[in-house]
C-alpha cells in the first residue's frame, strides 16, 4: 500500500501539509462505466469538501 499519497485539492478535508492526503483510505473509481484507459478516466471518491470558516 502506498505510504505517501499526494494531493493538490486544497479544499478537501483530507488535504494536509506538504500536499499529503491524510485520509485513512483512498477510493478511486472509473468515471466512464468501463475499464479506465488513463488517469483522466478516474475520480477520487474519497474527496470531502472542507468546511468554510
Amino acid at each position: 500500500m502506498a505510504r505517501d499519497v499526494r494531493c493538490e485539492v486544497n479544499n478537501c478535508t483530507y488535504w494536509g501539509s506538504g500536499d499529503k492526503c491524510e485520509a485513512d483510505a483512498i477510493y478511486v473509481v472509473s468515471n466512464t462505466g468501463r475499464e479506465a484507459e488513463d488517469q483522466k478516466e478516474t475520480d477520487c471518491h474519497t474527496f470531502e469538501r472542507k468546511a468554510k470558516h
